[in-house]
């Protein structure tokens, strides 16, 4: 990793690291001025660690696996979560047709801060804060500023269950994070993503689409 890198998102949270209830939100926004992805994705361009692994939502036997390729802070993919996720987990995820597979994009800082924060709590937790994270995507944003975007998404973390002390941990573990993008480079780069979201069925590259057809796509695989 870059050399200044451990101390980037450490200035993420450097409020926070004394925070108890509520205190970080009458304090003075914390900076990430000095946050930089670039710094991070050099860091895991040379990074030797391991791919992490992908969270499976569903049945793992399914017939069909659906991956979407999503960033947090991206307006469709925002929209894909609440108009077709919610409709397709109840048609065939929780019916265990379809296994599905999120797998983070990092366009800006403020995605990544969001994937760690969703990460905080491991496999049992993830899926239901990163669809927090989506569903109130507009709220967290709020006017934009790094200040605003921090403390909200802290908020989300400690309403999820978290304690503070995990969350900063989360918050403020380098190494985390840079298995986090040489994860995304190395699986995103092999897919050719460029856009989000995303979305794969049992292989084949889709743009995005509305549950309509996705699931016209799901029912023709299913029928093979």
């Amino acid at each position: 990793m870059a050399k200044n890198a451990p101390k980037l998102l450490l200035g993420l949270v450097a409020a926070a690291a004394i925070a108890a209830g509520g205190w970080w939100l009458a304090q003075p926004a914390p900076t990430t001025s000095e946050f930089s992805l670039a710094a991070l994705a050099q860091g895991a361009g040379t990074s030797t660690a391991a791919l992490l692994p992908d969270i499976i939502l569903g049945n793992e036997e399914a017939k069909v696996t659906l991956i979407e390729y999503a960033s947090y802070t991206c307006p469709h993919c925002g929209n894909f979560h609440s108009a077709v996720l919610r409709p397709l987990r109840a048609d065939y995820i929780d019916t265990g047709l379809v296994k599905f597979i999120h797998r983070e994009v990092y366009f800006d800082k403020f995605g990544l801060m969001a994937a760690m924060i969703a990460n905080c709590g491991g496999t049992e937790k993830y899926y239901p804060v990163s669809g927090v994270i989506y569903e109130t995507q507009q709220e967290w944003l709020g006017d934009g500023t790094e200040g605003t975007i921090i403390n909200n998404l802290m908020k989300i973390g400690l309403k999820s269950g978290l304690t503070q002390e995990s969350v900063t941990a989360c918050l403020t573990d380098n190494a985390r994070a840079e298995a986090m993008v040489a994860t995304y480079q190395a699986r995103a780069g092999a897919d050719e993503v460029n856009s989000t979201p995303t979305l794969f069925v049992n292989g084949v590259k889709y743009s995005n689409m509305n549950y309509a057809d996705l699931k016209k796509i799901l029912d023709a695989e299913l029928a093979k």
